[in-house]
C-alpha cells in the first residue's frame, strides 16, 4: 500500500513539473490606492472585448457576474470605510455584480472562497450589502476591463469600472479626520519628537481647524528642533489665519531666509508670495 502511495505521489510530481505555464487570456491585475490613511486593494482579472458584444451578451443582464474573469474579484481595506453610506469593516470581500439595462446591483460579499461567481454555491445571505448604481455610457471603447480610482481626497474617492462602452462609479468615504486625531494623540503621548509636533501642527493647519493646539505644537517643534524653514512656514500660516499679519510676516521672512540657505526655491517663492499678500492686507487694514 505504501508503495502505491509513493508511486502515486511520484506520478503527480512528474505531472506538475511537466505542466506548461502559459499567459492567461485575462491577465491578473492589482490596484492599490490610499484614501487618506486607508489602503484599498483590488485584485482582479482583465478580460478583453476582442470584438465581442459584452454588456447584455457576454455579461448577461440579470445574472451574477464575477466583475472580471477567472477567480472572484477581491476588494480589501485595512481600515473601516463606507460605500454609499454602508459600513464596510476592515477585511477582504468578493465583489459581484448583477448588471441591468438601466441599473446595476453591486454586491460586497463576505465569502471569498468561491471560484468565479460561485454559481450554485453563491448564497445571498452571505452578502454584506448591495448597492444600486446607474451606469454611464462612454464613447470610446475600453478594451480590457479596468478598475481605477478617481476624484481622490483625504476622505473620499470614486472606484471606477470601465469595459466596452460602460462605466460605473462607486463612491467610497473614510473618516480620515477621526483617524488623524487618533494618530496625533497617540504619537504625542509616546515620546514625541520635533517632527511629531510639526506634523501634528501641519495637519491641523491644512484642515483649518484647532489653530490654538496647532500653534502650541509648532512652537514645541521649534523648541525641540531649532530653526527650520518648514517649521516657520507653518507658524506663519497659523498666525495669518488668526489675522496676526505682522507676526506672520516675521515668521515668513525667517522661513524664506532659512529656505534660501538650503536652496529650497519653492519655499522661497511661496514665502515671498505670502509676505506680499500679508503686507497688502496690513495696508488695507490701516486705510
Amino acid at each position: 500500500m505504501r508503495g502505491v502511495i509513493l508511486i502515486t505521489f511520484f506520478i503527480i510530481g512528474i505531472s506538475v513539473r511537466c505542466q506548461i505555464i502559459h499567459p492567461k487570456a485575462s491577465p491578473y491585475a492589482e490596484v492599490v490606492q490610499y484614501i487618506g490613511l486607508t489602503k484599498v486593494t483590488v485584485s482582479y482579472s482583465r478580460p478583453g472585448v476582442k470584438g465581442r458584444k459584452i454588456i447584455g451578451d457576454l455579461v448577461p443582464y440579470g445574472r451574477i457576474w464575477r466583475v472580471g474573469a477567472n477567480e472572484s474579484t477581491k476588494f480589501s481595506v485595512d481600515r473601516a470605510v463606507e460605500v454609499m453610506g454602508n459600513p464596510l469593516p476592515k477585511g477582504t470581500y468578493a465583489l459581484y455584480a448583477f448588471p441591468g439595462k438601466t441599473e446595476w446591483e453591486i454586491v460586497f460579499h463576505t465569502n471569498t472562497s468561491h471560484w468565479g461567481d460561485g454559481r450554485n454555491a453563491y448564497d445571498p445571505k452571505e452578502d454584506l450589502f448591495r448597492i444600486q448604481i446607474v451606469p454611464d455610457s462612454i464613447s470610446q471603447v475600453q478594451e480590457n476591463f479596468l478598475i481605477t480610482f478617481d476624484r481622490l481626497t483625504h476622505n473620499s474617492a470614486i472606484m471606477v469600472w470601465e469595459w466596452e462602452h460602460t462605466r460605473l462609479q462607486i463612491p467610497i468615504t473614510v473618516d480620515t479626520h477621526k483617524q488623524m486625531l487618533e494618530e496625533i494623540n497617540g504619537k504625542l503621548n509616546d515620546q514625541p519628537s520635533a517632527q511629531t509636533y510639526y506634523e501634528a501642527a501641519r495637519y491641523l493647519q491644512e484642515q483649518e481647524i484647532q489653530s490654538d493646539p496647532a500653534m502650541k505644537y509648532i512652537i514645541k517643534a521649534i523648541q525641540l528642533g531649532g530653526d527650520t524653514y518648514y517649521f516657520y512656514r507653518v507658524k506663519s500660516l497659523l498666525e495669518a489665519s488668526k489675522g496676526d499679519y505682522r507676526a506672520a510676516i516675521v515668521s515668513a521672512r525667517l522661513s524664506l531666509k532659512l529656505a534660501q540657505l538650503e536652496e529650497k526655491d519653492e519655499f522661497v517663492r511661496m514665502n515671498q508670495k505670502n509676505i506680499a499678500l500679508w503686507e497688502a492686507n496690513l495696508k488695507s487694514i490701516k486705510q
